[in-house]
């Protein structure tokens, strides 16, 4: 396989992942994928933002989130989120500590 084609193989999948989480699975909590998985939403937003900050171009967290997210947080949050229990509130502060750092 050429690089190219690679690299647009590698592009969809990420597409067809954000398809999952943004549109056929907005029951599934950020919460609850950190705690699983390690990562969430909001992984996968920062990490498009670090990657167009290393190629030159300025995009701040909240920007790289209403790309990601295809809305604001405050509307992500406003219809989808759900209040998440002190069990899973606990988890997720050694979850993230892991998996992204000290808060």
């Amino acid at each position: 396989m050429d690089d190219q084609t690679k690299l647009e193989i590698e592009a969809a999948a990420f597409r067809r992942l954000q398809q999952h989480l943004m549109q056929d699975r907005t029951d599934v909590q950020n919460i609850d994928m950190m705690n699983l998985a390690g990562f969430c939403r909001n992984c996968l937003s920062r990490w498009y933002q670090e990657a167009a900050n290393e190629r030159g171009i300025e995009m701040t967290k909240d920007e790289a989130r209403e790309t990601y997210y295809g809305m604001t947080m405050a509307e992500w949050k406003a219809n989808y989120q759900t209040d998440a229990s002190p069990e899973k509130q606990e988890a997720f502060k050694t979850a993230f500590a892991e998996n992204v750092g000290k808060a």
